[in-house]
């Protein structure tokens, strides 16, 4: 069925591209849902198989991607933005792997779902009760040959507000050290990438040395991906329970919003690694849960060389220096702890 959805995707991205190189414009949403009923009728009567709502829910992402596109062209020529947003492209098909149902053509029974135009049941894991009402599902395939049900659902209120503390902190993201906070408390990173380098060395050379599309080729390609996907699910549960364990601990959280694309062109790998972005939008979703605050300061905060007890801007501070002396007041200063009071403080002004 993907793959059938993925021929509807090449046919209206191919019709949209032309239309755009003709015209300058993108066609509307309700001229390609059009467009694909009469196809149904006529070259396409294959199509009529599919769910008709997964087909409607194909053309619409491809119209609010040829929208914000749009939209972001304008926007920059009226300067009201400077972000770019780039002209949809076609999607490969191995990489084509989703598709959302959204008033229709399923049914769900306990832990058994059926697609309607399949006719079968099919079991899967339920991890925890669902709440509230379910609007859409969503069917994902990995690169490891799985399949995920998403489930979107409304009206759900999981707030679980933690008791107050009364304790506020700012925190300094690092590459020595994951998180430094304002209370001079310091959390590592267990580095889970790094620490599976050699099984990933491994297991690539023994990927290059197959015949590309034959049946070992497969077996080696699906032991990659399940070894990246279980450094992703080990990091990911870490910065969860990281989350929550800071949520416990504080009222107000303060972080700095950094430049991680510059920042993975100058040490690659490593923050990549540490996933700081991801952590970030966690911690958000946690604080917004049990009832915590969230603030960042802007990339351009100065941070690092302001004295955090008299202000004074030490411009002689370099990367090696992770220990100085202020020169007015005479403070000495970790280099990161002094980073994550300065964050605080420009956090709680704000």
């Amino acid at each position: 069925m993907l793959d059938d959805m993925h021929a509807i995707h090449v046919h209206f991205m191919l019709l949209q591209r032309r239309y755009y190189r003709m015209f300058g414009k993108n066609i509307s949403y309700t001229r390609m849902s059009s467009h694909l009923t009469k196809l149904k009728r006529t070259t396409k009567p294959h199509w009529n198989e599919l769910p008709s709502q997964v087909s409607q829910n194909v053309v619409k992402r491809i119209g609010d991607a040829y929208n914000s596109f749009l939209t972001n062209i304008k926007e920059r020529k009226e300067g009201i933005t400077t972000r770019k947003v780039g002209r949809p492209h076609i999607k490969p098909q191995h990489k084509y792997n989703s598709m959302t149902f959204t008033q229709a053509g399923y049914e769900i029974e306990d832990n058994r779902i059926k697609i309607n135009c399949i006719e079968t049941w099919y079991a899967f894991h339920k991890h925890r009760e669902m709440k509230g009402e379910i609007k859409t599902i969503t069917i994902k395939r990995d690169r490891c040959g799985d399949y995920w049900i998403c489930f979107s659902c409304d009206n759900v209120d999981d707030s679980e507000p933690f008791a107050k503390t009364g304790k506020r902190a700012g925190f300094d993201f690092g590459l020595k050290t994951f998180l430094t906070s304002s209370d001079g408390n310091k959390i590592n990173s267990p580095q889970f990438l790094k620490k599976s380098l050699n099984k990933l060395r491994s297991l690539n050379k023994a990927f290059s040395r197959k015949v590309r599309g034959s049946g070992n080729w497969y077996r080696v390609l699906r032991a990659v991906c399940r070894h990246y996907r279980d450094i992703s699910n080990r990091r990911l549960d870490w910065h969860w329970k990281l989350a929550t364990h800071l949520c416990r601990e504080y009222d107000a959280l303060v972080f700095e919003n950094l430049n991680i694309d510059g920042m993975k062109r100058l040490w690659g790998r490593k923050v990549s690694d540490l996933s700081f972005a991801k952590f970030l939008l966690i911690m958000e979703q946690k604080c917004a849960k049990h009832g915590k605050t969230f603030k960042q300061v802007g990339k351009w905060t100065a941070t690092t060389q302001p004295c955090s007890d008299c202000g004074y801007k030490n411009k002689d501070l370099s990367l090696l220096d992770r220990q100085w002396i202020c020169s007015e007041c005479k403070t000495h200063h970790d280099r990161d702890i002094n980073a994550a009071m300065n964050i605080k403080q420009a956090g709680l002004a704000a």
